[in-house]
C-alpha cells in the first residue's frame, strides 16, 4: 500500500484528543469573556438611559426620572431595576417625554441593583440624584461594576462603590 493517501485511524483520534483538550482550555476563558459582554452591555444601557434624560432635562426644562420598571408604564418603586428602564418626567408632568430602555434580560443576564429607587435630572442647575446602580452577575462581587451618578449628573464606572467600599451582590433567585 505504497500510494495509498489519507489518515490512520490512530492518526484521526490523535487530532481529535488535541481538538478536545484545546476546547477544555478556551472554554472558560469564553464563559468570562461572554459575562463580561453581558455586564457591558448592561453598563451600558444604563449609562445611555441616565445621559438622555440628563439631555432631555436640560433641552425640555422639565425634570425627568429614570427608574426600573416592570410593566413599561410606571416606577416599580423597587432598588432592583428590569427588566427594563422607564425614564419619563417626574412626579405631576405630563407624559410626552416617557421611553422605556430595555436592559440585557434572559439566562445569564446579569442583575442591576441601585441604591435608589429612581434617579431624577433637574433642568436648570445641573443635578440629579446621587446613586449607585451595581450590575452583578453570578460571579459575585469580584466581577461587579458600580455606574455612580453625582450630584450634577455626570457618570462614572468603578469597580467599588462611591464611598470607596467593595461592591456587594446580594444572593437572590432569579424570576
Amino acid at each position: 500500500m505504497r500510494g495509498a493517501k489519507g489518515l490512520t485511524l490512530v492518526e484521526m483520534l490523535v487530532v481529535v484528543a488535541v481538538l478536545a483538550a484545546g476546547a477544555t482550555l478556551v472554554a472558560p476563558a469564553f464563559r468570562d469573556l461572554l459575562r463580561d459582554t453581558r455586564r457591558a452591555a448592561a453598563l451600558t444601557a444604563l449609562s445611555h438611559a441616565l445621559q438622555a434624560a440628563r439631555t432631555t432635562a436640560a433641552s425640555s426644562g422639565r425634570s425627568i426620572r429614570v427608574c426600573g420598571t416592570l410593566d413599561g408604564r410606571s416606577c416599580s418603586g423597587s432598588t432592583r431595576w428590569g427588566p427594563e428602564l422607564l425614564q419619563r418626567p417626574a412626579a405631576g408632568e405630563a407624559a410626552a417625554l416617557s421611553r422605556i430602555v430595555a436592559l440585557p434580560a434572559g439566562r445569564g443576564a446579569p442583575t442591576v441593583r441601585a441604591n435608589r429607587a429612581y434617579i431624577d435630572f433637574a433642568p436648570l442647575a445641573p443635578s440629579a440624584t446621587t446613586a449607585t446602580i451595581t450590575v452583578c452577575d453570578d460571579r459575585g462581587p469580584p466581577a461587579a461594576r458600580a455606574l455612580i451618578v453625582s450630584r450634577t449628573g455626570r457618570l462614572r464606572v468603578s469597580d467599588r462603590s462611591a464611598s470607596g467600599e467593595p461592591l456587594a451582590c446580594p444572593r437572590e433567585s432569579r424570576p
